[in-house]
């Protein structure tokens, strides 16, 4: 946010680091469209890392201002960020190390203690609570549900006001409270991640038991890629029900993600902006084995009994999930089961599309396991949602921005919106300037 009157670009490249298709993660390595130093303020809507991760990055830069966050998105930050370095510094000494990078030598984006020095800028509001970022711009959080602190931003400069959707989250969210109904602006930047497709009707707990039960009929591996926040904590509690019901088999569960582990401390820290009850947010970690070292990762490759491993990184992009990929997905008795959005270009969207092979640490890998797509448990709001916010609004824009989709799901949004409300409606491209 600088003194030069607001604009709006495509999320992706504005607001988030780039994940998927090898052009799209090169530009995190990219010149900035500005200088960082000109950038006056960050407002960070949540802690998802294709959100926050590129921050300490922003520093490194050149960036001066302060990062303005929700309580929870702080905490968030404060185990996510350091963790996003580490995985960077620890993949850069594997490649390097096994010599399979294209880069000699292989280099994180940033470290963990640049990770740690960038949470110093983090200046935390209350949901509701108006505060200016820099002179004349009034701006305050409301609840977009999604995962813990995440926020909608109403922005409000002189006579003009912008409305950013963050990522919302779905009204019927196994954890998370519905998004609060958004404020009239002039102008509205909404997300499009599901703007094209609607959620499943079927129970997503059904689904699961259906995956686990067939996967341990025939002695096989659940392996569950998972973000560390929100993903996992809902497939824990789901797993959790599903055993007290009876519905699956009492098989050992790993959660191989001491941070998610963390994660679930902070959900009891902020039990208003979730709907498990105490007893709830307990009883989805009995039982659950915390894997904390690497060595005890690696141990569970050589698991050989029925038992489900939920490891992050949710796309499996990086972090310990993709080594349990390489052990359990060449055999047909194991299962993957992919549970949020998988963005174009990483091996989860492989894998949900069919691949036979995968590539991982250089190596190519075969995929004979079973793979599963819950889209049930996402955590996003799909395109019924996403229309009913936008119908929500109190008055109509001026101007909607359809923003974070893959450009089939955006433009289907702004047909959408387009259709059933005659506003105006835009997919910004990349790097495009608008003046409001």
């Amino acid at each position: 946010m600088g003194r030069r009157a607001p604009y709006s670009r495509r999320e992706r490249g504005a607001r988030c680091n780039f994940q998927g298709l090898k052009q799209l993660r090169l530009r995190n390595w990219s010149s900035l469209p500005v200088p960082a130093s000109s950038i006056d303020a960050v407002v960070l809507t949540h802690a998802h890392i294709d959100h926050s991760g590129f921050i300490p990055r922003l520093i490194e830069l050149g960036f001066r201002g302060k990062v303005y966050a929700t309580p929870a998105t702080a905490e968030l930050c404060q185990l996510l960020l350091p963790d996003a370095g580490h995985l960077q510094e620890e993949e850069a000494r594997y490649a390097n190390r096994h010599g399979f990078g294209k880069h000699s030598p292989a280099l994180p984006l940033y470290t963990e203690e640049a990770a740690r020095r960038a949470l110093k800028r983090f200046d935390v509001r209350n949901f509701g609570e108006a505060f200016e970022a820099l002179p004349d711009f009034e701006l305050h959080f409301r609840r977009a549900g999604h995962i813990l602190g995440a926020a909608s931003v109403s922005l409000r400069c002189g006579s003009r006001s912008v409305l950013f959707s963050g990522d919302l989250g779905r009204s019927d969210d196994l954890l998370m409270q519905p998004p609060a109904p958004p404020e009239g602006a002039d102008c509205v930047l909404v997300e499009s991640t599901y703007g094209n497709r609607s959620h499943p009707s079927e129970d997503p707990l059904a689904a699961l038991a259906d995956v686990v039960c067939r996967t341990a009929a025939r002695s096989g591996v659940v392996i569950v890629p998972a973000f560390a926040v929100g993903r996992a904590q809902a497939l824990l509690h789901a797993i959790a029900q599903l055993k007290a019901a009876h519905r699956i088999p009492d098989l050992p569960v790993y959660l191989n993600s001491p941070m998610a582990a963390d994660v679930t401390a902070v959900f009891r820290r902020h039990a208003d902006e979730h709907r498990l009850s105490a007893d709830e947010c307990r009883a989805m970690g009995a039982g659950v084995k915390i894997v904390n070292s690497e060595a005890e990762s690696r141990e569970l490759n050589r698991l050989r009994t029925p038992s489900i491993i939920v490891s992050a990184s949710g796309m499996a992009t990086g972090g310990r999930v993709v080594h349990h990929l390489k052990a359990f997905a060449p055999n047909a008795r194991n299962a993957i089961v992919f549970t949020g959005f998988q963005a174009a270009g990483t091996r989860g969207a492989a894998m949900v599309g069919g691949a036979t092979q995968v590539k991982i640490h250089g190596e190519w890998i075969t995929v004979r396991a079973e793979v599963a797509r819950l889209d049930g448990l996402s955590a996003h709001a799909d395109r019924e949602d996403l229309l009913a916010w936008i119908g929500a609004l109190p008055r109509p824009p001026r101007h909607i921005y359809v923003t974070h989709g893959e450009p089939e799901a955006a433009d289907a949004l702004r047909q959408a919106i387009e259709e059933r409300h005659r506003w105006p409606c835009t997919v910004p491209d990349y790097l495009e300037i608008v003046n409001l």
